[in-house]
């Protein structure tokens, strides 16, 4: 037995695939969560295009200093392309977009309780396209998560002064929920190359796009303080949250990373109550319970059974105490590393989730 001091800690990190995707996903939620309170404080008066522009600039600094060398990670390739593009698209462009539109007609805390709705489009569209298993506990933690955002937004709906001119609002936050969906689901093909240079080259592309349009359509030029803001707001949320949505997402699999990170617009609407929004009602924290037990089911979730590999051959950060990754090297590596390789045909039975290598039917 191991006396390392912390080994065990290590070993349950590595061999319980749903506790790491599961902490990596709620890391991701806290920074995109606070995020949007204060894209509605920072962007208040500015372009909905400028201030998608200004998160996604900051979102590409983090991608730019936080790359790996490619014998540490995959790296992109150019048939990656027309993913990348899909996401800038979907996640860089039109999801800013529309929530900074929408945060300027609603409240912050309503905005926020809204993206709850994120999750849903993500794990129908990662069960329809991905084929990911979605069993029994897995649909009881999506509705946990899904009726605590409805409480969350009942909520709302039954504040004084909450009506009709809201409407507008949360509708175009709703279409930001189905675009980041849309993103969500394409950024699961390329969840095994370098997640920081996936987040770089996303967000360059959705900032050219949105600064163009933002040129093109003659909006106001941000102050100088407030253009700061935004880009250590899209450096954190956006930036860091995505580069930590999808190493969950490689170790947890789209629909199950999508459904802890429903969190997401719980820990956004309480920022903003902090922030000073007026407090909302004994509903909030009966929706917060359910979305907390919602996370902590996917968090104890374990899954095993005997399943077969077939061969594959692919190239990906990997390690060789998984229990997959079985070739041999002259020395043998010490830690993650990256490298083209070929898995074998292999039949075995251990806790897994829809990763990579755990794309078999149930």
């Amino acid at each position: 037995m191991s006396t390392e001091p912390g080994h065990g800690h290590r070993h349950a990190w590595r061999t319980l695939p749903a506790l790491r995707g599961g902490v990596l996903a709620l890391l991701a939620a806290v920074l995109f969560g606070i995020s949007t309170p204060l894209v509605q404080k920072f962007g208040a008066g500015l372009g909905a295009f400028s201030t998608a522009a200004l998160l996604y600039a900051g979102a590409a600094l983090v991608g730019a200093l936080s790359r790996r060398p490619a014998s540490r990670e995959a790296q992109l390739q150019r048939r990656d392309l027309p993913l990348l593009a899909g996401m800038a698209a979907f996640g860089a462009v039109a999801g800013p977009v529309l929530l900074a539109w929408g945060l300027q007609r609603t409240s912050a805390t309503s905005a926020s309780l809204m993206l709850t709705l994120e999750a849903m489009f993500t794990a129908l569209l990662a069960g329809w396209i991905h084929r990911e298993a979605m069993d029994r506990r897995v649909w009881t933690a999506l509705l946990l998560l899904m009726a605590g955002g409805a409480l969350l937004v009942l909520d709302q709906r039954l504040q004084p002064g909450a009506g009709a001119p809201q409407l507008w609002g949360l509708l175009a936050v709703l279409a930001a929920t189905a675009a980041w969906g849309v993103d969500n689901t394409l950024s699961r093909a390329l969840a095994e190359r370098d997640p920081s240079q996936v987040v770089m080259g996303k967000a360059l592309l959705g900032a050219s796009a949105a600064a163009l349009v933002a040129v093109a359509w003659a909006e106001p030029l941000p102050a100088l303080g407030p253009a700061l803001a935004l880009v250590v707001v899209g450096a954190t949320g956006y930036g860091l949250s995505l580069r930590l949505y999808l190493l969950a997402q490689r170790a947890f699999g789209a629909g199950r990373t999508a459904s802890v990170y429903a969190c997401a617009p719980f820990i956004g609407a309480a920022f903003a109550v902090l922030l000073g929004e007026r407090v909302a009602g004994w509903l909030l924290p009966l929706g917060g319970l359910l979305m907390l037990l919602g996370v902590l089911l996917h968090l104890a979730e374990k899954h095993a059974h005997e399943h077969l590999h077939e061969a594959l051959t692919h190239e990906h950060a990997h390690r060789h105490d998984d229990g997959h990754h079985l070739h041999t090297h002259e020395p043998m590596p010490v830690g993650p590393h990256s490298h083209a390789h070929t898995h074998e045909p292999l039949r075995h039975a251990h806790a897994h989730v829809p990763d990579a290598h755990h794309t078999h039917r149930h």
